[in-house]
């Protein structure tokens, strides 16, 4: 059985093997990230808007680089603000680019949001 792996074409089938595997891996991690990302969005769909008041504690972004070939490369950026609310509680949410430039930490008002969704900041 094992006789036909170490000849010629055993390499071949174990070289196929991996490639399978390596397949699946990817396939089931992209499925998993695609699962995880519609059940969040179905959570925020379910969630009640709350509107509270809030104070902008601090502001992050997140820069991805990918390469690609050998002098091809794209940049994307994420942008999350963290709220404090009247509680002391604290959430990071993240915002498009635009939102997160019209506000500066230590900015108070409103803050509108959905589950984990960003909608709305109104200063006070």
């Amino acid at each position: 059985m094992f006789d036909s792996f170490f000849s010629g074409d055993g390499f071949i089938s174990i070289f196929f093997l991996l490639f399978i595997v390596a397949f699946v891996a990817i396939l089931g991690m992209i499925l998993v990230t695609f699962v995880r990302e519609l059940s969040q969005r179905n959570r925020n769909n379910h969630s009640p808007r709350l509107t509270v008041e809030a104070r902008v504690v601090t502001k992050r972004q997140n820069i991805s680089r990918h390469h690609s070939g050998d002098h091809m490369s794209t940049t994307s950026s994420r942008y999350y603000v963290t709220f404090q609310v009247e509680s002391g509680d604290r959430m990071e949410l993240q915002m498009s680019g635009q939102d997160y430039g019209m506000l500066v930490e230590g900015d108070r008002g409103r803050l509108t949001f959905q589950g984990t969704r960003y909608l709305d900041f109104q200063r006070m």
